[in-house]
């Protein structure tokens, strides 16, 4: 867990959750990503908690808050829409123009299954923004922008344009079992986490399963430095 850590200051960590482990433990059990939190302490009495989540699917940047005080703040720039979020997909289909809005508001599909979404004129309001970096075939790669955070909302809403995202087995084309991870990685996210200083930016590494589509749409394969050094040494 401590190889993942990405920024680390005295309120918040932000580790690169990997595809494939749950943030919370679900109700029929087994592992998550909180069954490991312990070993980021870093010297305090209790381990950090998760200020937002992310689905089991997906990748990348994932903050934690590191005591209660942290995480009601965290929590308050969550809820208001301060904190940036910039996601990378690489979607099937092609997206007819180069960048646009996407505003359909989403709804629970099913009662008993909370997570399960659906475009829904009476739903919550949803917005999403987005731009193609690159495209390759029938394929291409998007940063998404969420400026709603409902569940699922960037899958539910590229599903609905026509262009699911690549390994998406609920909404998008890939088998429910075996088919290939979903193609959707938190890559960096902006926290404006102090007053009189700049906003701290943190971008994770592209993970391994998404790098040969990414590269086929024409990703240089080259990680960017991060905006804020990898790790600050703060208590």
């Amino acid at each position: 867990m401590v190889s993942r850590l990405l920024y680390r200051d005295g309120l918040m960590l932000v580790i690169d959750k990997p595809a494939g482990l749950p943030v919370h433990r679900g109700p029929k059990g087994g592992e998550s990503l909180e069954d490991h939190f312990d070993a980021l302490r870093f010297g305090l009495p209790r381990r950090p908690a998760l200020a937002h989540r992310l689905d089991r699917e997906t990748s990348g940047c994932l903050v934690l808050g590191r005591h209660r005080k942290a995480l009601e703040q965290l929590g308050k720039l969550f809820k208001n829409g301060k904190i940036g979020k910039t996601y990378w997909a690489v979607v099937e289909g092609t997206p007819a123009s180069e960048e646009g809005r996407i505003d359909l508001p989403l709804a629970r599909r099913d009662e008993t299954r909370g997570w399960w979404m659906k475009v829904d004129p009476a739903g919550l309001p949803s917005e999403t923004t987005w731009k193609v970096m690159g495209r390759a075939g029938d394929k291409a790669w998007l940063a998404l922008e969420p400026v709603t955070g409902r569940t699922h909302q960037l899958r539910v809403h590229c599903a609905a344009m026509g262009w699911p995202i690549f390994g998406d087995a609920i909404y998008g084309n890939a088998p429910r079992a075996g088919g290939p991870v979903l193609h959707l990685q938190s890559r960096e996210i902006v926290v404006p986490l102090y007053k009189n200083r700049d906003a701290i930016a943190v971008t994770a590494p592209v993970p391994e399963h998404m790098r040969e589509m990414l590269k086929m749409c024409g990703w240089d394969g080259v990680e960017q430095p991060l905006k804020v050094g990898r790790l600050t040494q703060q208590a």
